[in-house]
C-alpha cells in the first residue's frame, strides 16, 4: 500500500466569476506520483477549520508548496506588505499549525519556496519581504519571460554547508546551481533550523530541522519539482523524502506498539 502525501493548497480564484478554489500545481502531484511513490492528497487552505490532528493521523508525509502569495507579516512581527502583494491568510492559518504539529510528531516534511518560508516563520523565524529592494541582495524574483526554460532555469549557485543534509545529498558538492522564483527570504533563522545552503548574497536557500535522526524535515527556497526529470539533485530530494516517508510508515503504522493500539 502506498503512503499518503499531503500537499498544501492555496486559495485561488478561477473561472469567469472568480470562484474561490483550493489549488496546488500539477508539478507537486507528478513528483509525488513518479518519484516519491506516494498517493497525493490535496490539503485545502481552510484556515482554522483545518483539523490538524486528524490530518496527521492519516497522512504519512507533507509537501509544502510554493505560491505567488506571501506569508502575512503579522505572523513574524514584520511591517505591512506593499500595496498589491498577494496574501493568503487561510493558507497561513492552516500550514503554520500543521508544521509545528508535524515537526513535533516527526512526520516527514519537505518545504518548498513559500513552504520554506512558512517553515521558518512557524518555528519562530522572520522574513525579508522583497529581497530585490535590499541594497546588498540580488534579485531572486521570477524572470518575466514567456519561456518556462528561462523562468525555471538555473539562476545562481548556492554554497553548501559542509557536513550537512544537502552536502550529503549532493554527493559532497561545495556548490550547486538552483532556480530562483521568490521575493521573500529568510531574515532571522528560526531556532531549531540548521542552515544547509546560502546564495552568494547571503540569502539562506536550504535548511533542515534539528532533531532526532529519525525525524525528517527539510526545506529549500528553490523549486526542485520543476526539473526532477532532468536534474539529478532535484530528483534525489524527492527520492529521499519518499525514503523518509516509508521509514516513518514502518515505525508508526506497522510497529508492535501501533498494532497493539489498533
Amino acid at each position: 500500500m502506498k503512503p499518503l502525501i499531503g500537499i498544501s493548497c492555496c486559495t485561488k480564484q478561477f473561472g469567469a466569476f472568480g470562484m474561490p478554489n483550493h489549488a496546488a500545481s500539477d508539478t507537486y502531484v507528478r513528483a509525488t506520483d513518479h518519484v516519491v511513490g506516494g498517493v497525493p492528497i490535496l490539503m485545502p487552505a481552510n484556515g482554522p477549520m483545518a483539523d490538524i490532528e486528524t490530518l496527521l493521523d492519516r497522512i504519512d508525509g507533507i509537501i509544502l508548496t510554493g505560491s505567488r502569495s506571501n506569508v502575512h507579516p503579522t505572523l513574524y512581527n514584520g511591517p505591512p506588505h506593499a500595496e498589491g502583494t498577494w496574501e493568503d491568510p487561510a493558507r497561513d492559518e492552516m500550514t503554520l499549525p500543521l508544521i509545528r504539529a508535524a515537526v513535533a510528531r516527526g512526520v516527514p516534511l519537505l518545504a518548498i519556496c513559500r513552504g520554506f518560508q512558512e517553515l521558518n516563520v512557524a518555528l519562530g523565524g522572520s522574513l525579508h519581504q522583497r529581497l530585490q529592494d535590499l541594497p546588498d541582495r540580488m534579485d531572486h524574483s521570477t524572470p518575466m519571460q514567456p519561456s518556462p526554460k528561462v523562468r525555471q532555469g538555473k539562476a545562481h549557485a548556492i554554497r553548501v554547508t559542509p557536513g550537512g543534509w544537502l552536502h550529503r545529498l549532493s554527493g559532497g558538492a561545495a556548490e550547486i546551481a538552483v532556480n530562483s522564483l521568490h521575493n521573500q527570504g529568510v531574515d532571522r533563522l528560526a531556532p531549531g533550523l540548521a542552515m544547509e545552503g546560502v546564495a552568494p548574497d547571503g540569502t539562506i536557500e536550504a535548511v533542515s530541522v534539528i532533531g532526532p535522526a529519525s525525524h525528517y524535515a527539510v526545506g529549500v527556497q528553490w523549486h526542485p519539482e520543476y526539473d526532477w526529470p532532468t536534474d539529478s539533485l532535484s530528483r534525489r530530494i524527492f527520492e529521499e523524502f519518499g525514503e523518509a516517508v516509508r521509514r516513518y510508515v514502518g515505525r508508526t503504522r506497522f510497529s508492535p506498539v501501533a498494532a497493539a493500539a489498533d
